[in-house]
């Protein structure tokens, strides 16, 4: 593979071009590893800048919806919009659906869309190892805003805000107490809290689960990078689409302020030097799947499940052949 004119082409805005450069990215082999680094350091010459949005949310709570709605009036204003949806992999199978771009049909046809699903493969954090390569792409092949939708809400799902200037979370009308429904880990990463499917029947619930988070968002402590009135709750209707140019003023505002502040470059300083350390992680990981350690593990397992060994005596054992190695 000719690395560089696959970056020219990428930067190009060629959207085959960029899909084979994140399958590339993606890959485990390690031939691949070593051509993705080279690619990563030739389109990060583009300079480009996205406004990337973090999205999580519960199952059923519209996602899909908002962002096909969210996407198609972005569109109209004239921004290309990329989105990178994260499917849950199957523990036992390893498989995902990837039905993310059959659930946005509109937006999938658009020319200045690209929507990219991704298996999570069993990675906590709520998005694919590779997402945040897959999304400096799309920054290099000059889409204006990138929309990272996660797996779903829980504490582990809060690394998404490690690679997005903005983290929406996205919420249900739903009865019941409606501050249970959400980790405080999580609401203490959002930029802003969306309440979906204010429409209908479900409008007046929608407001008072509005209220219930607006007044649990007052209680948590001030963070230096908000300026006033953020984090903030608001209502939307994806199906209507009422709430989405708001709520998109709301998101330019808060940008805009950090830009000025320096509060946008410093985070994603910050986000590189979090993202070099997860890189040296996995990479001291992945050597616990190679042969001799493999073979080595796998026997010192056995002696744990007899009873021959101590957890702990065999952990220490594999840790002083890595050191060895």
């Amino acid at each position: 593979m000719d690395v560089k004119q696959l970056a020219e082409q990428v930067i190009a805005g060629n959207r085959r071009a960029l899909a084979r450069a994140i399958t590339l990215v993606e890959s485990v082999r390690d031939d691949h590893r070593a051509q993705a680094i080279e690619l990563m350091e030739e389109v990060g010459k583009s300079g480009r800048q996205a406004l990337r949005l973090g999205l999580s949310g519960t199952p059923g709570v519209g996602k899909s919806t908002f962002i096909e709605s969210f996407g198609m009036m972005l569109i109209r204003q004239g921004l290309k919009v990329a989105v990178l949806a994260v499917d849950p992999s199957s523990s036992r199978s390893g498989g995902s659906i990837l039905g993310d771009k059959t659930r946005m049909e509109l937006l999938s046809r658009e020319k200045n869309a690209f929507i990219r699903p991704s298996p999570s493969q069993s990675e906590l954090g709520g998005v694919a190892r590779r997402t945040r390569e897959a999304v400096a792409l799309c920054e290099a092949a000059g889409y204006d805003l990138i929309l990272i939708e996660t797996v779903g809400v829980g504490q582990s799902e809060t690394v998404v805000s490690e690679m997005s200037d903005l983290f929406l979370l996205l919420l249900a009308p739903a009865g019941g107490d409606e501050l249970q429904g959400v980790k405080r880990g999580i609401m203490e990463m959002a930029d802003l809290i969306l309440v979906n499917k204010a429409d209908g029947d479900l409008k007046p619930a929608a407001q008072r689960t509005c209220a219930d988070y607006a007044g649990a968002l007052r209680l948590i402590r001030k963070r230096p990078q908000d300026p006033k009135d953020f984090p903030k709750a608001m209502t939307v209707s994806a199906i209507e689409e009422k709430g989405l140019l708001e709520a998109w003023g709301e998101m330019n505002t808060l940008a805009d302020w950090r830009r000025e502040n320096g509060f946008f470059d410093k985070r994603r300083s910050e986000q590189a030097e979090y993202w070099f350390a997860q890189d040296i992680r996995h990479g001291l990981l992945s050597q616990l799947e190679k042969e001799p350690l493999k073979s080595m593990i796998a026997g010192l397992a056995r002696k744990v499940s007899k009873g021959e060994i101590t957890p702990g005596h065999a952990a220490a054992d594999v840790l002083r052949a890595l050191k060895d190695a």
